[in-house]
């Protein structure tokens, strides 16, 4: 499902426009986004949640030659699926 499917579907499930829908799941990543990128956590409770996360510096093996690389540190986006939602995708739960 892409992001216009996505509104499609939420717009048809609760009679609100789509143009409505997509500004305010816009405005839902814009937040995320925002939040993430100033260290902050964003969680919905049973559902998922958005962090950033940090990779060290190391080591690494050029594939082609074999010849060790250095890998600087990074930052990333770290998601993790809430309890209830793990329990949909394992069929523990009816979805909504």
């Amino acid at each position: 499902m892409n992001k216009s499917e996505l509104v499609k579907e939420i717009a048809d499930r609760t009679g609100v426009s789509q143009s409505d829908v997509d500004s305010v799941v816009s405005g839902l990543f814009d937040v995320v986004a925002g939040a993430i990128s100033r260290g902050e956590k964003v969680t919905i409770p049973g559902w998922i949640s958005f962090e950033r996360g940090e990779r060290s510096a190391r080591t690494g093996r050029n594939p082609q030659t074999g010849e060790a690389i250095q890998i600087p540190a990074t930052k990333t986006a770290k998601i993790s699926a809430g309890s209830k939602l793990k329990n949909i995708a394992a069929g523990k739960e009816q979805a909504p």
